[in-house]
């Protein structure tokens, strides 16, 4: 029977950037288990599956918009440099930071300065092209 939504799907993958640079695999993993439509995966991957039948391999490519959206340049926003008390940050790391209403948020680093920060907020694949190699391995 091909996938349907509400399925719960096991697959294997490995998800590249246009140029070829892997950025996830399931290699060496259990396979992927989610939920067909309820967005524990980004929208392209979940309507990847749909109607995909147990042992089919897939090749799909799902724009920005379908992936984790468009790069948004009002996401990068500047703070003092202070806000990191005695914490060392570099450039390019991933940091936790904690919002007013107690939230946990991720970000990067982006630029260092003797007295600001500047954190880019925006997903590391936002504004990317994803291509995947999908196996359905099972649904249940």
């Amino acid at each position: 029977m091909p996938v349907k939504k509400g399925d719960t799907v096991f697959v294997h993958y490995s998800g590249k950037l246009e140029d070829g640079m892997e950025f996830d695999s399931s290699e060496g993993r259990d396979p992927l288990a989610f939920e067909v439509g309820s967005g524990q995966v980004v929208l392209g991957f979940d309507e990847a599956v749909i109607g995909m039948e147990e042992g089919e391999k897939k090749d799909v490519t799902i724009s920005p918009e379908n992936g984790y959206g468009e790069y948004k340049q009002e996401l990068m926003k500047d703070f003092s440099r202070s806000m990191l008390g005695t914490n060392q940050v570099t450039e390019g790391q991933t940091v936790q930071l904690q919002t007013p209403d107690d939230q946990v948020v991720s970000a990067t680093v982006y630029k260092l300065s003797d007295d600001v920060v500047t954190f880019d907020f925006n997903h590391p694949l936002a504004g990317k092209t994803l291509c995947f190699e999908i196996e359905l391995v099972g649904i249940k």
